[in-house]
């Protein structure tokens, strides 16, 4: 059945731990180093990840043998190098891949379906209806697409200056959080093992 609360919630819940708006300046700065961006690629990637987590992803996991923390431990590592890549201005991940590859990763998994949010998403499953859920990714993902299709129009309403300031604090900013999830994971998997 569908409810409007629990589609709302799920809106919220995701949008908060995605921040799309927040990773402006990194893709911004991902642009400026020539990687492409494709805005329908990135938005149905991550699209595709979410629901493929929210129905196989334990599975899926179990077939690799890695545990949840091993994963996000994983994406926080990537998440890492992409903040001292902001912060300090240098390019560590080399832009070697096809034209495409930025699109996949890093924009659409750890950015936007990175760790947490696959975990939070999976973990409304005990709260709301499928559908529910479903819909409010779909909204998440339609308001991700608009911010990369209309990156170039955000980056110059917004000017170098700014740009340049955000592009700094957001780095410290996915840093912050890259260390949070690689510290509170990586103490579950040595926890799990009894060191």
């Amino acid at each position: 059945m569908i409810s409007l609360v629990e589609i709302f919630s799920t809106f919220l819940v995701m949008f908060a731990i995605i921040d799309i708006t927040g990773s402006i300046p990194l893709f911004i700065s991902m642009r400026e180093q020539g990687k492409d961006i494709k805005a329908m690629q990135a938005a149905g990637s991550a699209l595709l990840i979410f629901v493929a987590f929210y129905f196989v992803g334990d599975a899926l996991l179990r077939l690799f043998s890695i545990d949840a923390p091993s994963f996000a431990v994983a994406g926080s590592l990537v998440l890492f190098i992409l903040a001292l890549e902001m912060i300090l201005g240098r390019d560590i991940i080399k832009n070697d891949g096809p034209a495409s590859g930025a699109s996949i990763v890093p924009i659409a998994f750890p950015l936007i379906a990175g760790p947490g949010a696959i975990t939070a998403f999976i973990s409304l499953r005990a709260e709301y209806s499928t559908v529910n859920i479903m819909i409010g990714l779909l909204l998440n993902i339609v308001l991700d697409y608009f911010v990369l299709r209309y990156l170039d129009k955000v980056a110059s309403r917004l000017g170098g200056g700014v740009i340049y300031v955000l592009r700094k604090f957001f780095g410290v900013i996915l840093l912050a959080m890259a260390v949070k999830l690689f510290g509170g994971n990586i103490m579950a998997i040595f926890g799990s093992q009894g060191v």
